[in-house]
């Protein structure tokens, strides 16, 4: 593959040293895994290669592979979720917990000032959190396959749509013509200016489109 193409995978993450399975795809291996969650959406995820969809470790070994490779790749800390960092430890006072009316339990995952971290401790009116990422620190292993290649711009736009929004393909209508994406979601579902500008961000970037649009429509 090469950068810039759309590609669906599927994927199996695991802790490298220990085999803990933090992410898939596959919903039956999920339920055979014991993790199955009915509220998430499984199935291979569309990416666009080289577009940091994935983590670094993971683009590297989609540009060394094609359509129908299954590959074992061992992704470095560096190439991963980084070194963990002693800073990201912080001390927050039990108050700040309570006027959000947040029970911080120790072990609990928490999200304070907008990151997200573990409670580790509580102690004198002060709760021990680490806002480092769960894997930081940690070598990975995925095993990846790519199961087919996007070509048409509509099924792009979809791809991206999907990515970034967790929309299903059948709660949302897209339409391309003369190089506009026009983007439909059923039910009128609301997104967030802040994603919406990031999808037309990724689309025009990526694929041969100049202008998106969302489409909204109200009537009796």
């Amino acid at each position: 593959m090469k950068q810039g193409d759309f590609v669906y995978i599927d994927y199996v993450g695991k802790v490298k040293d220990t085999g803990e399975i933090f992410d898939l795809t596959s919903e039956d291996l999920a339920k055979k895994e014991g993790t199955h969650n009915p509220n998430a959406r499984y199935g291979p995820i569309p990416v666009v290669v080289g577009g940091d969809f994935v983590l670094k470790g993971l683009d590297e070994a989609l540009l060394q592979m094609n359509v129908g490779d299954k590959k074992t790749v061992e992704v470095s800390i560096e190439k991963g979720f980084g070194e963990r960092k002693p800073e990201l430890i912080r001390l927050i006072p039990l108050s700040v917990f309570k006027e959000q009316n947040i029970d911080p339990n120790p072990g609990s995952y928490v999200t304070i000032n907008g990151l997200n971290g573990r409670v580790i401790s509580g102690d004198g009116g002060r709760i021990r959190v680490d806002f480092n990422h769960p894997l930081a620190g940690k070598r990975l292993e995925y095993e990846i396959e790519i199961k087919a290649e996007i070509k048409d711009d509509s099924e792009k736009v979809m791809g991206v749509v999907t990515y970034f929004t967790n929309t299903g393909r059948d709660d949302m209508e897209v339409k391309v013509a003369d190089k506009l994406a026009e983007i439909k979601f059923k039910d009128n579902k609301e997104i967030p200016t802040r994603v919406k500008e990031k999808v037309s961000d990724v689309i025009m970037k990526w694929a041969a489109i100049e202008k998106v649009r969302f489409v909204y429509e109200y009537g009796k």
